[in-house]
Parts: structure tokens; C-alpha cells; sequence
């Protein structure tokens, strides 16, 4: 088993990154990127996790997280087991979803490859958790967060996408959720 990529020291900031199977674009729809984003608010508020920023693109997440309370391998477990279970229910309760049988297929098909599935699987199973251990490694992982939007060609500037923390660091009111800005 890889040991590169896993929390270690639970006094330390990560920066995490996963994604959907195949890399299905789940996030291009505005009811399933909420569907996350309450998700985060709500371990934020009751399960202890530092949100310091965050990013979701139209089939992936990138977070910088901590937690002083609960080990972070147990909070992300959680997370991406309930918004599986979530989104996966917004999907097929969606009756302006054009691609619902073709996602819910997808997301079934990806289900029976793992044997501990009982029968979707949603997330990729890794996590790509990085130890944020000094302030350039710090820096340029959210500096790669916010700019990830720029990148893709979404916007122009960071500050201009909505479904990330860049507008917190910006100082902007119009954010969607709270952070713990980094200094």
C-alpha cells in the first residue's frame, strides 16, 4: 500500500484534492456544486473542520483543510461519503437532468469495480492529502487553488469565481463560504 499520500500529522494544514469517477463533469450543474458546498458548511459548524480554502471545479475539489478536534482522514471519509450519498440522490431526483441515466450507469459501472461498494461509486477513492510543512509549500498550493478557474479558462481572475475561496483572501463580501484565511 502507498503511504505518499496520507494524513499524518493531524497539528498540520493539508492541501487535498479528488475527484469524481471518469472524471464526470457533476459540477457544471449548480444544484450539485450547493449540494457540496452545504456539505462543507456543515462540518465546518459540527464536525470540527478548519476550512482555510477551498475550490470546486466542474469535476473535482481542491481544499486546504486542518482540524484540531477530528482526525482529517475521518472528516474527509465522512464528507465524501455523505455527498456521495447526496448528490447521488439530487441526480436521480432531478427531472431537468439530461444526463441522469447516463451518470447514474457511469457511477454504477464505477461501483461494481470495488467490492466495498453496495452500488455507485461517486468519489475516486484517494484523496491526494499534502502536508502544507512550510510557508512557500503553503503559498504555492493556494496560489494553484484559486488560480485553478484562470487556468481552465473559466474566468480571468481568481477573485471572479464564485465556487472558491479566492474572493475571501480578496476581501470580497460575496463569498459562499467561511475561511480561515491563511496569513
Amino acid at each position: 500500500m502507498s503511504t505518499k499520500y496520507k494524513f499524518r500529522d493531524n497539528d498540520k494544514l493539508y492541501f487535498v484534492s479528488f475527484a469524481t469517477v471518469y472524471w464526470i463533469d457533476v459540477f457544471s450543474r449548480k444544484l450539485y456544486r450547493d449540494v457540496f458546498l452545504d456539505s462543507l458548511r456543515f462540518c465546518q459548524q459540527n464536525k470540527g473542520l478548519e476550512l482555510y480554502a477551498y475550490c470546486v471545479m466542474s469535476n473535482h475539489v481542491y481544499l486546504i483543510i486542518g482540524s484540531e478536534k477530528v482526525p482529517l482522514s475521518s472528516l474527509m471519509r465522512d464528507l465524501k461519503k455523505y455527498t456521495s450519498y447526496a448528490i447521488l440522490k439530487a441526480i436521480a431526483e432531478n427531472p431537468e437532468e439530461s444526463r441522469k441515466e447516463w451518470m447514474l450507469w457511469m457511477f454504477e459501472r464505477a461501483g461494481k469495480k470495488k467490492p466495498n461498494n453496495t452500488k455507485y461509486q461517486f468519489w475516486q477513492q484517494d484523496n491526494h492529502p499534502i502536508e502544507l510543512s512550510n510557508q512557500k509549500i503553503t503559498a504555492q498550493k493556494l496560489d494553484y487553488l484559486h488560480n485553478n478557474p484562470v487556468e481552465a479558462g473559466i474566468v480571468l481572475s481568481p477573485e471572479e469565481y464564485l465556487y472558491s475561496s479566492a474572493k475571501n483572501y480578496f476581501g470580497l463580501n460575496e463569498y459562499l463560504l467561511e475561511v480561515i484565511l491563511i496569513e
